[in-house]
C-alpha cells in the first residue's frame, strides 16, 4: 500500500499524451493546447478609446476646443487633429495620433462647437487603451497546456486566429461490476440497490466534455475477463467500478491480469478509497475504483480526472489546492491521509456531515475536500488546512 503522494507521483511518470490534430477555433472549446499560440498582431491593433468622449492632446485640457469632426467605431480615416482642436469618439474607434487622452462625454461641456473639460482628476493617457496593451505581436498569446473556455475564444478571436493544434480528447469507457446493482426505474428486491456510479461519473466526464461508454457485466471471471479485453482494445481510459476489493466475488483485478494490465499501484493509504487500482497497456491506462459511490468519486476527482487532463498535455492537471481555516474541530482516527467532504463558507472551510464511503448526500453539498495527511490526528477549530477545491462549473 502506497501514500497519496506516492500514487500521484507515479500517475504523472506513467501519463503519456495523446495524439495531436488541426481544428477550428469555434469547435475547439475544452481542448488543451500542444503549442504555443503566438499572437500574429498587436492588440488593441490601433490606440483605441474606451469610452464615449472627445479626444484631445492632454496639453490642452484647460483650454475650450473646437470639435472639428466625429469618428464613430470603424472609421478607418487618418483624421489630422491641430492643437486646439478635438474630435467626438466613441467606445473602440481608432484615436487620433495626435490625441494622447480621451475625456467621457458625461464631464464635458459644449457650447457653439466649443468643447469645456470639467474632468479635474483627468490625467495623460486617460481612456485610451494602447496599442499592444493587451499583447504585442510576436508574443506568446497562450501557452501549451492551456484548456480552451469561452474566454480563450474570444481572445484569440480578436487576433484573427482561425485554428489551432490541440491534444485529441481520450476515448473513455466505463465497466459497472456488481450483480445486487439494478438501473433506475425498476422495482427493487430484496438485497438489491440502485446503481449510481455510471451516473455519476458520465457526468462527472460531461463537465470534462468527454463522453463515455457503459458496459454492465455480471460478478463473473470469465464474462469480466472478455469485457475489459474489449474495452482495453478501444479505449484510452479505462474505468472499473466495483469489483477491485478481495471479496469472493471480486474479479477485477485478476481479469486485469489476464488481460496483461500492468499494475502502477493497487491499494493507497487513504480514505475514502483504499482499493484503487492504477495500471496500463500499450494504448490504454486503468483506473479501478472502490464501489461505494463517495469513495469512487473521490478516487475519480483526486486520480482519474487528473489522468484525463494529463493524457490531453493539462499545464494544470490536478485540482486546485488553498489553504484555509477551518470552522470546526477535526478528529481523524484512522492512520490513513483522509479526504474529508467540506464546503466554504465566508472564508473559512466547514466539515460537513456524512463521510462514509457510501455518502453522496453530502458529496452533493461539498465544493471542497479538506486533505488530512496520515500522520495528522487531530485539527483544532481555526486552525490551517490543505483544501481541494472541486469543479464547480
Amino acid at each position: 500500500m502506497i501514500s497519496v503522494e506516492e500514487a500521484i507521483n507515479r500517475l504523472v511518470k506513467n501519463i503519456g499524451t495523446t495524439s495531436v490534430k488541426m481544428v477550428p477555433l469555434k469547435e475547439s472549446y475544452g481542448h488543451f493546447l500542444a503549442s504555443d499560440i503566438i499572437s500574429p498582431v498587436s492588440f488593441p491593433m490601433f490606440n483605441q478609446s474606451a469610452m464615449d468622449g472627445y479626444a484631445f492632446k492632454f496639453s490642452d485640457v484647460n483650454k475650450k476646443l473646437i470639435v472639428k469632426d466625429v469618428i464613430p467605431a470603424g472609421d478607418t480615416r487618418n483624421v489630422v487633429v491641430k492643437p486646439g482642436e478635438a474630435v467626438r469618439i466613441f467606445t473602440g474607434s481608432k484615436v487620433p495620433s495626435e490625441c494622447d487622452t480621451v475625456v467621457m462625454q458625461e464631464l464635458t461641456t459644449v457650447e457653439e462647437n466649443l468643447l469645456s473639460i470639467n474632468d479635474s482628476k483627468l490625467k495623460l493617457g486617460g481612456n485610451v487603451r494602447k496599442k499592444g496593451e493587451q499583447i504585442r505581436e510576436g508574443e506568446i498569446a497562450l501557452k501549451k497546456g492551456t484548456q480552451i473556455t469561452p474566454a480563450a475564444i474570444g481572445f484569440l478571436t480578436t487576433l484573427g486566429i482561425e485554428k489551432l493544434v490541440v491534444f485529441e480528447l481520450p476515448k473513455v469507457s466505463i465497466i459497472v461490476t456488481g450483480n445486487e446493482l439494478i438501473e433506475p426505474g425498476i422495482r427493487l428486491k430484496e438485497g438489491q440497490v440502485y446503481e449510481s456510479n455510471s451516473y455519476t461519473l458520465l457526468s462527472a466526464l460531461k463537465r470534462e466534455g468527454i463522453s463515455a461508454e457503459v458496459i454492465k457485466v455480471s460478478d463473473n471471471l470469465d464474462t469480466t475477463v472478455k469485457v475489459v479485453k474489449e474495452q482495453l482494445q478501444l479505449s484510452n481510459i479505462l474505468i472499473i467500478s466495483g469489483g477491485i476489493s478481495v471479496g469472493d466475488y471480486d474479479f477485477v483485478k485478476e481479469a486485469l491480469l489476464k488481460n496483461d494490465v500492468e499494475e502502477i499501484f493497487y491499494k493507497v493509504k487513504q480514505k475514502p478509497g483504499k482499493p484503487l487500482f492504477f495500471g496500463k497497456t500499450n494504448q490504454s491506462y486503468v483506473f479501478a475504483l472502490p464501489g461505494n459511490p463517495a469513495a469512487a468519486l473521490n478516487c475519480y476527482y483526486v486520480y482519474v480526472r487528473s489522468a484525463i487532463n494529463l493524457i490531453q498535455g493539462s499545464s494544470q492537471p490536478f485540482l486546485t489546492t488553498i489553504n484555509l481555516l477551518i470552522s470546526n474541530d477535526l478528529i481523524k482516527k484512522e492512520d490513513r491521509s483522509q479526504f474529508f467532504k467540506a464546503i466554504i463558507v465566508e472564508g473559512k472551510v466547514q466539515l460537513l456531515d456524512g463521510q462514509n464511503s457510501d455518502a453522496l448526500q453530502s458529496f452533493a453539498y461539498a465544493n471542497c475536500l479538506i486533505y488530512v495527511p496520515a500522520e495528522k490526528k487531530l485539527i483544532k477549530k481555526n486552525e490551517l488546512v490543505e483544501v481541494f477545491l472541486l469543479p464547480t462549473n
